[in-house]
This record gives C-alpha cells, structure tokens and sequence, in this order.
C-alpha cells in the first residue's frame, strides 16, 4: 500500500466520542506527504484518571480547543478518497463513527485497514505481543512518544509502508 491516511485518535473518556487529540499522517506514492496533530475538546470535557495517566492530556489542555465538527473540516480535504490506517482500528474507526454521531454528521464510509491485524499475521509468534510500540521496532522504528496521537500515526505510517 502505498497511497493511504495513518490516524490515531486519544480520548478523554471511556467513551469512543469523547476524542480529545488525533493525529493523521498522509502517505502518497509510499512516502509521508503531510501530517496533522490537533488537540480536540471532547464532549463532554472531562477526563478520567486513567485516560490522563495514559496520553498525560486533561481538561486543561483542551478547554480552548476546537470540537471535533471544525477539526474534522479541516482533515477532511487532505484524506479525501485514501483508505485509513490504523494500529487496532476497531479502536479508532468506532472512536471517529461515534463522534460523527454525536455531531450528527453523515459518516462517509472511509475504509479502515488494522496493522495490530496485519501484524498477527506477518509476523505471527515471532513477536511477544502486537502491541504498537512492539510492532513499530520491529518495523525499524522507533517510538518515542507513545500514546501521543500524532507519534503513534507516524509509527502507524511505517509499519503499514512495511507490511500491509
């Protein structure tokens, strides 16, 4: 694959509508052409204790953030018509369906491939888990900022580049 968008959402919450950041990186002709990080103010804002101590973001960091509607206007254009890539994309797919539902926006149908998937399968039991972090070293990359939404898009990028 060699034309496709990277995405990797961070939420407030338990819930997948609550994104609070994402990160996209767009891959064309098999090389990285643009990326995007954007903070985002859930709805509601609030944080539980266990989302913050995973990606360190809090009500403060996206109190004067834009909502989802406005940031998503934004990637919309730069994605137009690429598949979506994502490390466990059930995870990020249902995360971007439900925000789209809470903002009452038509989902466009965007085709989702999963490298957490794929990763099973290229490297099998080589790996002691598929984890993000794991997989990318694999890869030859390094992640350095794990859970930090445009970092594990980057991270994302490679390893599909490598194996889907």
């Amino acid at each position: 694959m060699t034309d496709f968008a990277a995405i990797d959402f961070e939420t407030a919450n338990r819930h997948r509508a609550s994104v609070c950041s994402v990160g996209v990186v767009v891959v064309r002709d098999g090389k990285v052409a643009e990326s995007f990080y954007r903070l985002i103010r859930p709805r509601p804002n609030y944080y539980s204790r266990f989302t913050t101590a995973i990606h360190g973001l809090t009500a403060a960091d996206t109190d004067r953030a834009p909502e989802f509607e406005e940031v998503w206007h934004e990637i919309a254009p730069h994605i137009e018509g690429l598949p979506l890539v994502a490390h466990n994309a059930p995870f990020d797919e249902g995360c971007l369906r439900a925000a789209f539902e809470l903002y009452e926006m038509p989902y466009p149908g965007y085709l989702f491939f999963c490298t957490c998937r794929a990763a099973r399968q290229f490297f099998g039991r080589q790996l002691p888990n598929h984890q993000l972090h794991t997989v990318a070293a694999a890869c030859g990359y390094d992640l350095q900022q794990h859970h930090h939404a445009l970092a594990d898009a980057e991270a994302c990028a490679h390893i599909a580049l490598r194996i889907l």
